[in-house]
């Protein structure tokens, strides 16, 4: 949650501890305190294996005894890692490791760190699943607010593999984001060069291209403009029935000399 903390719940799960722990900390109390009460009010706590980070930075880690070997945790300085079932028992000290020496976006650190994992041994079943989950420092009025990524890949046999280009293709999508913000706010330099971006990240995205299109129009580029939006319609021509929704609404207005029914076919 936003602002508030993080729960990483494992084992023998029990679900409830994620929304119980984060309402704890959303009331107050520090990760210790809220595992601690949590726990306590679970008779199955033994088999359980739990993380909880708030946002001070205060760690609390709980891997119970008859958590399924290899099983531990490494409580770190405002970060904990934990495993159990795996193949070996340097896998969380590994991560621990690699977490604290790697470097660049915060996703990007903790996908290397689940590479670490894995290269120590992994999950002694196997390859199965992978996620990863960011959220911002604020608190939000609403608990889905403040999510800056939410990948996950299930029954894959290459998860991190695939959570990789997932976060490739979200950093894209950021850019695309602030594109469309710059877009409407009056800066088409900006919004070229933030799509620009998306496109270097994802070569050839269709939305990202549309995007574009729009950027130049504005940007005092109208040829080049038209010249992208066909260049989609003869790629799929269904996108004609966007560039015509666009265009009728008033969101996409074309440069003068250029016919609509020209660009899209009749509709």
């Amino acid at each position: 949650m936003a602002g508030v903390g993080a729960v990483a719940t494992q084992a023998m799960v029990e679900v409830s501890y994620g929304p119980r722990c984060l309402a704890r900390l959303n009331a107050g109390d520090d990760a210790t305190v809220a595992l601690d009460e949590v726990r306590r009010a679970d008779e199955g706590s033994a088999v359980r294996q739990v993380a909880v980070v708030d946002a001070g930075g205060t760690v609390a880690t709980h891997t119970g005894p008859l958590c399924i070997d290899y099983a531990g945790h490494v409580a770190g300085q405002q970060y904990s890692v934990q495993a159990n079932m795996m193949a070996s028992p340097e896998v969380w000290p590994a991560m621990a490791a690699t977490y604290q020496s790697a470097t660049g976006p915060f996703p990007q650190r903790l996908l290397a760190t689940l590479r670490a994992g894995e290269a120590a041994g992994g999950d002694a079943r196997g390859r199965m699943s992978a996620a990863v989950l960011v959220v911002d420092g604020k608190r939000h009025d609403h608990p889905g607010q403040g999510v800056l990524v939410d990948v996950r890949v299930d029954q894959h046999d290459a998860p991190l593999d695939e959570i990789d280009r997932l976060l490739r293709t979200a950093d894209a999508f950021d850019h695309c984001d602030r594109a469309e913000q710059a877009l409407f706010g009056g800066d088409p330099a900006d919004a070229l060069r933030q799509v620009d971006l998306a496109l270097a990240a994802l070569p050839g995205d269709e939305n990202a291209r549309f995007l574009r299109a729009g950027a130049l129009m504005v940007a005092g580029r109208p040829e080049a403009g038209v010249d992208e939006l066909r260049a989609l319609i003869t790629g799929r021509p269904s996108w004609a029935v966007v560039v015509r929704s666009f265009v009728t609404s008033g969101q996409l207005p074309l440069p003068e000399g250029v016919d609509l029914a020209d660009l899209t076919g009749p509709g």
